[in-house]
């Protein structure tokens, strides 16, 4: 299950539109490469593409219920319900009866059994629709942390949702502006909570469900991160965090595909992978396949960052793969790959939006296209597991844990090449002032700020650690699940992070800061856990942030495009470029390269991004 698309209309009849609805389910044939269906009656289209992972012969979507009066309510679903063995045998004792194995059809009948609180009931990755025919109502819902991507449009008399807004650009009442807020919001690096780029487009909220009706549309919160005190002492947190993250390997293992792993030899994914190897071999199922990715050269030749990149990923990789026992498959690229523009745009477009991060976007798009050519449909990923854990040295680092604004923002306006904002040197000055980006982002915090739930007698110390905890899970972890998601599936390869369960979640975001981080180990709760099933040098690693080039070559690569595109007075992002920053950019020695190189290019790759998607989004600015 990979894609859903649909369209309410609460005025018409939505049946001759059906053309308009397939070519919006058709904008995600990418995401499900398998099969496309669709549902359409009276004020009500749904529509799904699907990637086979789960019950070939019954698992096709949408899925409808129907009495001997007709349809009741129908469902799509994008994602995987991991609890949907024990809802069905749930749902079964109450007198449900299924035709397959699909969790789908288990979503449905959650539906019918519980109605609009059915969400909660819930676990796993997954945005779904649910059109009741017999109330005439819509019911969206999106996963707990936002995993699984879901967006809508208003229009004067209904709904348009789709996993991915060029499904909604694909209908002729959406069109593609982007106003200041719009801007403000690819520049902020802060991602706000149910906005979109496009003009009109929202996200639905992760942990809420959005109902629509005749009579308007409402919101509802399911779910949100609990406060509670934390009385377990470490070594029952340890043994704690060991059964909880066991358990949602196992769940996340769900399907009837090989689901591999990937595994880039830090203790996050490691963890993953070993924990997976495990259930794999318990189950009989043959042994694990896991993938890293490389670039030529790249260790040989490494340069370390003092925060981000301690060591290169490939001998832990390696070393933490044949220990485990999987069998490993490294996805090496080399200059020329990072290079190709068509890879860029393909990026580019697989997230309907500019970013500054050049090789890193091409590489994790280039990964997943070599995982789909190999078979691979679903894969577990390490994602959130430093949100969760407080893994990032800003969490603990005080000069940026405690700043005001969120601590990553604090981090990227240390750099030179990024004091006003990773990728917005290069723009206009008298516009960034205009707009205010940085005090954009920096309101955006105090609003997170004011909504993260605390307990009775925390210190301040301890108030901060969990005002830190809330804010990376809610404002920093949906940019990257939003990213990984979109470049996975571009390929059609589903990604599933356990870090990301919902027990595991609530239960570590409730560990004080000091169990996390014992004798000043970052991770050590994680580490502690898994410790028995890794090789030292593992355990021991610090954190390495996924790879970036450091080639000059590849540097050279992004300053000749930019460089080209800079004399070109009709380019579609000439309006926006400040000249003088412009002018000094290219006036420095030499192309980007080492440790620092991507934060000093990523100015330059935003713009060649912001050009490309100007011109083929013909995206018109209304500031």
């Amino acid at each position: 299950m990979s894609a859903i698309a649909g369209w309410v209309d609460f005025d018409r009849d939505l049946a001759p539109e059906a053309a308009t609805v397939r070519a919006m389910v058709r904008a995600l044939a990418h995401r499900g490469p398998d099969g496309e269906a669709d549902w359409i009656r009276g004020h009500a289209a749904l529509a799904h593409r699907r990637a086979v992972l789960l019950d070939e012969e019954h698992g096709a979507q949408p899925v409808v219920y129907a009495t001997d009066g007709g349809p009741v309510a129908v469902l799509t679903l994008d994602g995987a319900i991991t609890n949907h063995v024990e809802l069905r045998r749930e749902l079964s004792a109450k007198g449900h009866r299924f035709t397959g194995r699909g969790d789908g059809e288990v979503a449905l009948h959650a539906y019918l059994e519980w109605g609009g609180d059915f969400p909660a009931r819930l676990e796993g990755l997954f945005a779904l629709a649910v059109w009741d025919e017999r109330r005439q109502e819509l019911l969206l819902a999106r996963d707990r942390l936002g995993v699984k991507p879901l967006c809508y449009y208003r229009t004067p008399t209904g709904l348009l949702f789709g996993s991915e807004p060029k499904a909604l650009l694909a209908h002729p009442a959406v069109e593609p502006v982007v106003d200041a807020d719009g801007l403000r919001e690819l520049f902020a690096h802060s991602r706000k909570p149910g906005t979109g780029v496009f003009r009109g487009v929202h996200e639905v909220l992760p942990g809420h469900a959005l109902v629509v009706g005749r009579p308007g549309t409402a919101r509802r919160r399911y779910w949100s991160l609990p406060a509670r005190p934390h009385t377990d002492g470490l070594a029952t947190t340890v043994d704690t965090v060991r059964r909880l993250l066991s358990d949602a390997v196992a769940t996340h293992l769900r399907a009837d595909a090989r689901v591999g792993a990937m595994l880039s030899g830090g203790i996050d994914s490691s963890a993953l992978t070993a924990l997976a190897a495990l259930s794999t071999r318990s189950a009989g199922r043959g042994p694990l396949r896991s993938f890293s990715v490389n670039f030529a050269g790249y260790a040989e030749n490494f340069e370390p960052h003092p925060t981000m990149r301690a060591t290169p990923d490939a001998p832990f990789a390696e070393l933490a793969a044949r220990h485990i026992g999987t069998e490993h498959t490294e996805i090496l690229l080399d200059t020329a790959a990072l290079a190709d523009p068509g890879v860029h745009a393909a990026a580019l477009r697989s997230q309907d939006a500019p970013s500054p991060l050049g090789d890193m976007d091409v590489s994790l798009l280039l990964f997943f296209e070599a995982l789909r050519a190999r078979g691979v449909t679903a894969v577990l990923s390490g994602e959130t597991a430093d949100e969760v854990f407080n893994g990032y040295f800003w969490a603990y680092d005080a000069r940026h844990s405690n700043s005001t604004t969120f601590p990553w923002v604090s981090f990227e306006r240390g750099h030179d090449a990024a004091a006003g904002g990773l990728g917005c040197s290069l723009i206009d000055l008298g516009l960034r002032k205009e707009l205010d980006f940085m005090g954009y982002a920096d309101q955006h915090y105090r609003d997170a700020l004011a909504e993260v739930p605390h307990t009775g007698g925390e210190s301040p110390e301890e108030r901060r650690a969990r005002e830190v905890t809330y804010l990376a899970l809610t404002r920093w972890a949906p940019t990257h699940l939003d990213r990984a998601d979109r470049m996975s599936m571009a390929h059609g390869v589903q990604l599933r992070p356990p870090f990301c369960d919902r027990a595991l979640v609530e239960y570590v975001y409730n560990v004080p800061a000091a169990l996390k981080r014992v004798n000043g180990q970052e991770k050590s709760l994680l580490r502690a856990a898994v410790a028995d099933l890794l090789p030292e040098p593992v355990l021991a690693r610090r954190k390495s942030a996924y790879p970036t080039t450091q080639e000059a070559a590849y540097g050279e690569f992004v300053r000749t495009r930019f460089a080209r595109l800079a004399e070109d007075r009709d380019a579609a992002v000439a309006p926006l470029l400040d000249q003088e920053a412009t002018a000094a950019a290219l006036g420095t020695a030499g192309a980007p390269r080492g440790a620092f190189a991507w934060v000093e290019r990523a100015s330059m790759e935003m713009v060649l991004q912001l050009d490309t998607w100007l011109r083929e989004y013909r995206v018109r600015l209304r500031l």
